[in-house]
Parts: structure tokens; sequence; C-alpha cells
């Protein structure tokens, strides 16, 4: 099988991690959500926010008071820096072991279901080897992106040698734990003209924002707008249908009450899991339900469009005349998607893709009929594979050689393409659209600067977008010259109080020397809300999240981690024909970005490695330990000399796993993850332990 469910072949992978020359003065903030008293300027008066005002904590385990406890292994079954999944009856936990300590959690990432023991513990957290988020072990909470919820936390004891997890039969059947917020204090009377907060769009950042100003303990009034109909919503799944199992959705629909959501009561068997797709309703991609926001204190004005912001009075103009003070303000606007410009560009039945009714409108017109896409991007190929399953024909053109070549190099870009035209894809590379031609106003036919003309009933177009920054020009708030608003390592603009995050920013990049980059990833946009967040409780922290993200095209995820832009070099191990592979992305001699098929969780692994401020060494991934010559395929499972010449007998090396290990010479091993990696899951001898025995939650 492939995908998400294919078990491929190690890679054997040398990397020396150098450290750098300054160590980082300052650790990155974790989202603990332990929100301290602090003073905070609520529209000009200075109160006062204590931990006494938030919500109450929900009981953990509420609903139920049956717990069950069970032995789950001897203590010496885990050496440290290893992670177990263990059953308990009721469900499944993570059991992790680090530093000579037991700490059992949700074995489930929140984001999209995926499997942690598969994943990478370092450093005191375990990062999801899909997406990237990160657990802290010891509380369970998220403390890297994408997504918004935490895991639950077991209690573990050690008796007689034997590890011991003691937990709630209803959080077993969870994935997702709502960290404990503040409740408003001050809410609107109807449409107030004045705000706390004011964010401006309803992305992940700002939805991010508004969440961990709860979270840290903010009772004010918090205003998002947003020019969507919909509350917020999982814009990626707008185009990336899934190939991971057990795809987790969010979003409990109109009957499921908020108490629920907030204790965490309701399993994901219970909320509903689909493969993801054009044609998934707005109610399956909301983030949050209403009553969520309601609970909360967050406002949520939908099709409101921001047409002035005024810095010197602190005010913004609605579209509908409506203003609004404010006296913080987040702008995550986003970004708008460019059209096309050639004749006959007002014809029916050509679409960008920015909101669920248009995704629903493209496929239903696509059925069994010809479809166009415009563009060999992300977005232009996750549509193109998807609607192979709907339409008569797909065709793609792109004015590139291949696909994804600036982003993934030529050789990945051909493999991807190879895998598209076996699914009958038609490409059409290195020209444009010169015209499109209609009968009786809708699209029939698309014609190229090749003089080819394609049959088209329905085209997308995915070229790219222009950050959606227009209504700033005048505010005093710089923009670049392409129109991005340009932030410091805070995410605050050059105007005091005001903060921008997302697909609009441009910010300095801590690991690539603070060079300053625009990265619309759904994850960038998460961990930019949350720092501009804690930036407005005057916390001082700072970007430092590595880039992550993924695609999914006929039932295979691709990952990616770093910064690749400006690559001179691309390393591949493993197969691409077998589109099982990874790739490494060089500039001079260090490997700034990775990206893989089929070998999870080496994406995580890099990642990780990244975010500890180390580098990775293009010679430690052309060449394997101990040899002068580069790794091949058909080397794989043979004897390698370690550095001094003997064969290598080490853990790494002898571990017996589907899942690619990061292969070190002992030496070496001691700097990378502190010497912490994804350890095979052992079949352990049961017949000592006790069974799952009921009792009574304290």
């Amino acid at each position: 099988m492939g995908g998400c469910f294919s078990k491929p072949k190690p890679v054997e992978l040398k990397i020396e991690v150098v450290l750098p020359e300054k160590e980082r003065g300052k650790e990155e903030l974790s989202a603990s959500g332990k929100g301290s008293p602090r003073a905070y300027q609520g529209n000009g008066t200075a109160r006062h926010f204590h931990t006494e005002e938030r919500l109450p904590a929900p009981h953990p385990y509420a609903g139920t008071q049956d717990c069950v406890e069970a032995a789950v292994c001897h203590v010496k079954d885990l050496e440290n820096g290893q992670m177990r999944e263990v059953e308990l009856g009721w469900g499944k936990v993570l059991l992790v072991k680090e530093n000579g300590e037991f700490h059992a959690l949700g074995h489930k990432c929140p984001h999209y279901g995926a499997p942690l023991v598969k994943g990478v513990l370092s450093r005191g957290r375990v990062r999801c080897p899909w997406h990237g988020a990160c657990f802290n072990i010891s509380t369970g909470d998220l403390e890297d992106f994408p997504g918004l919820d935490s895991l639950h936390k077991f209690q573990v004891k050690i008796e007689k040698e034997k590890v011991y997890v003691w937990a709630s039969k209803q959080a077993l059947q969870l994935q997702r734990r709502t960290k404990v917020m503040a409740k408003c204090i001050s809410p609107s009377a109807g449409h107030s003209g004045s705000t706390n907060v004011l964010i401006v769009g309803a992305g992940a950042a700002g939805l991010v924002c508004a969440e961990t100003l709860r979270q840290e303990g903010f009772s004010d009034r918090i205003v998002l707008c947003t020019l969507d109909r919909h509350l917020p919503y999982d814009r990626p799944k707008l185009s990336k249908p899934t190939c991971d199992p057990g795809l987790a959705l969010p979003s409990l629909g109109p009957r499921a009450s908020v108490a629920k959501w907030n204790s965490g009561c309701l399993a994901l068997s219970q909320v509903g899991c689909i493969l993801q797709s054009l044609d998934a309703q707005p109610e399956q991609l909301a983030l949050r339900p209403k009553e969520f926001f309601r609970a909360y204190g967050i406002e949520v004005l939908t099709e409101a469009q921001v047409v002035t912001v005024d810095v010197r009075n602190k005010k913004v103009v609605f579209k509908d005349g409506f203003k609004l003070e404010y006296n913080k303000l987040l702008l995550a606007p986003g970004s708008s998607p460019k059209t096309l410009s050639c004749k006959g560009k007002e014809v029916e039945n050509v679409f960008t893709i920015r909101t669920p009714e248009d995704a629903n409108r493209v496929v239903r017109l696509a059925r069994g009929r010809n479809a166009v896409v415009v563009g060999a991007g992300f977005l232009g190929m996750e549509v193109a594979a998807y609607l192979t399953e709907k339409a008569h024909s797909v065709s793609v053109v792109e004015l590139e050689e291949t696909p994804f070549r600036r982003f993934l190099g030529e050789r990945v870009g051909r493999a991807l393409m190879k895998m598209f035209e076996n699914n009958r894809v038609k490409f059409y590379m290195q020209t444009e659209v010169s015209e499109l031609r209609a009968q009786e106003g809708k699209l029939k036919e698309v014609v190229l600067k090749s003089s080819k003309v394609v049959r088209a009933d329905v085209c997308v177009v995915g070229i790219g977008a222009v950050p959606a920054t227009g209504f700033l020009r005048q505010s005093g708030i710089s923009l670049d010259s392409r129109g991005f608003i340009p932030v410091n390592k805070m995410m605050q603009t050059n105007i005091p109080g005001v903060f921008a995050a997302g697909d609009a920013v441009t910010f300095p990049l801590a690991w690539r020397n603070n060079r300053k980059v625009n990265i619309p990833h759904w994850q960038m946009a998460h961990a930019q809300g949350r720092v501009a967040a804690q930036n407005m409780l005057a916390q001082e922290a700072e970007i430092s999240t590595v880039p992550y993200l993924w695609t999914a095209m006929f039932g295979k995820s691709l990952r990616y981690a770093g910064y690749g832009e400006g690559f001179d070099d691309v390393i591949i191990q493993g197969d691409l024909e077998e589109l099982k592979f990874v790739a490494f992305y060089t500039k001079g001699d260090e490997v700034i970005a990775v990206a893989s098929m089929n070998y999870d969780p080496i994406v995580s692994k890099v990642a990780e490695v990244l975010a500890s401020g180390r580098a990775i060494r293009k010679r430690e991934v052309e060449e394997p330990p101990g040899t002068g010559k580069a790794w091949r395929p058909q080397d794989r499972g043979r004897p390698q000399a370690g550095h001094n010449g003997e064969p290598r007998g080490d853990m790494m090396n002898d571990m017996v796993s589907p899942w690619p290990s990061l292969s070190l010479s002992p030496s070496k091993r001691l700097f990378l993850l502190h010497s912490k990696y994804v350890c095979p899951v052992l079949p352990v001898d049961r017949s000592e332990f006790s069974p799952p025995q009921p009792r009574a939650c304290p």
C-alpha cells in the first residue's frame, strides 16, 4: 500500500550537528497555559487579572467517576528516551521514559490523529511524525503547532519494579484536551464601539492569538473580524485530501454542547472522521464550534471588511461604516489569490479556491467533465489530484519545466509529475494561458500560448497569492515593496501596540541568520499568532519555530521542514521512482530544508535538530559513516564500518523498525537530539501484570 500505510525500508543517515558559536540566551517560551496575575491596560484603565477570574477548570474526567489502573510494563522494559503504546483496556496510552522518569500521555496527536509513538522524543517533548506539532511530556501541553489542543496527561506510579498507569476510561477514548481559559468579564453591550484587542483576520494566526490571550488569563474584550461568512475553519482541508488514517474532525455540529467540548467529553468517534476534500462542508471544517466562542467571550464579526486603520486614534473603519476603537491590534488579513489577466478572464466557471463554497462549486461542475488547473504549485496539484476521481479529464498548465521545481527541485518534481501522469493527468509545461473561450457565457476551451487548445468545462487558477494589505496603504503601518507587513521577532510592526502575523508578514527567521522571509504556512501562522498574543501581554516572546508543511496526493503524503529558498543542491536518499525518499536541500555546506515521502518521521527528526539551534552539514548526508562513497539504496542492510573501522553494533543500527533511524558514529550521537530517538515497540510478556482494574477517580 502507498502513502502513510506503507512501511518503508530504513534509510541510514549520518548527521553531524555542530553547536552554533553563540547559544541562544533565551529559551523558547512554551504554551503551558498557566497564566499569572498581570497588569494590563484596558481601554485606558489599568486593570489586574488574576487566576480566579478564569473559567473554573472542568473535572478532567467529567461525566464519569470510573477510572482504570493497570500494570503496563516492567521498569526495565524501556530505556531512557524510548516511547511505547500500552493498552489499558479502554484505550491506549503513550508511555514515555526520560531521565529515569515515566510519563503517560494521550497516544494520538489532536491535530489529525497521528500515532505519536512513531514521532520524535527530544528535549522533554514529543514531536508528531505527520505535521510536526510538539507536546510537553510532563504536562501534555501543546508547545509547537499545528493544532489547537493538548494531550491528556495520566498518572504513573512504580510498585515492585512494575509501571502502573491510572486513567479515566473516558479520557482514554479522547485525543484532545482544551486548555483552561479565562472568562471575559467585560462583555460588549450590543456592538460597543471599543474593544481591548481587535484581531483583523480569523485564520490560524487570529484564532490562536485570541485563544492564547484567554489561556494566559486575559479577561477583557476580544473582537475577531473576518471577510468570511464562516467561523474560523481549517483552510488547508479545502484542497488536501489526506492519506493519514484516523483524521480528526474537531467540529461538533449545532447540537453538541459546549460543556462536552470544554471538558473533553467527545471522543473522535463521536465527532466524525472524513477524508478531507474539495467537497467538505463548512461545518465539517470548523476549528471551533460557535458555542466555544460564546463561552470564552471571543466575539466574531463575519463578513466584516476593514477599509481604514487610523493608528493615531487607534480606530478601524469597516466597509459598512461601523467604527471600532482598540487598544491592541493584530493584523492577520492573509492573502488574496492571483487571477488570470488573459482575454476572456470574465467567463463563467473559472475559479480561485478561497472558501468552501469555491471548492464545492469546482467539484460539482467537474463531475464527469473536463477540468483544467492553471499552476503546478501545492494548491494546483492538490486540486488536480482530487479531481482525477471526479472529472472526465484533468489537465495542468504550468510555466515551469516541472511541478514544484522552485520548491522541491527538478528531480523530486519530475518524480511527482510521473505519479500524476500515471493517474491520467495531462501536463502542458513551459506555457501559459492566452485566452479563455466561452460558449453561451460558460467556459469551453483554454487556449495556450503554445497554440494548443484544451477542452475545459471548469478551470481552477492556482498561480500564487498577494498579501491582502491594500487597506493599510494610507495607515502609516509599514509595507514593503510587495505589500507585506514587516515585523520583528515579537511580531510587532513599526507602530506601538500593532502586531501582525500570518501569510501577509515578513519576519526574521532565527535559524537562517534572521533573514527576513515570508512563509505562508498554516503551521507558521499558528506560531506567529501565539507570539503576538504573548507580546500583547508584555511577555517578550520571540518567534523561533521551524517551518513545517505537508501535502497529500493520491494517498501519499509529502512532509517538508525548514526554509529551502535559494538551495544550491539536493541530496536524495532512497528511491525516487518508488516515491520512498528523503531529499536534503543544501546551501553551501549547510542543510537548510528536508522533504520526504514514506520515510516518517525523518522530517520531524530534522525539524527537531534545527529547532535545537544546531546545524546539519552537507557532508553528513552525502556519505554513510566510515566510508568515502555516497550512500546507495543497495547498501541498505549491509554491515557498515564505524568511525574506528570496526563493524557497528550500536542500538541505532541494531534497531528492527519500519521507521528510519539516523545512523551516527558513537562520538557524534551525543549531540543529536540528546540521544533520544524513536525506538521500536517491542513485545512484552504480560502474564505477570495485572489486568486493568476499575477505580474511583480522586
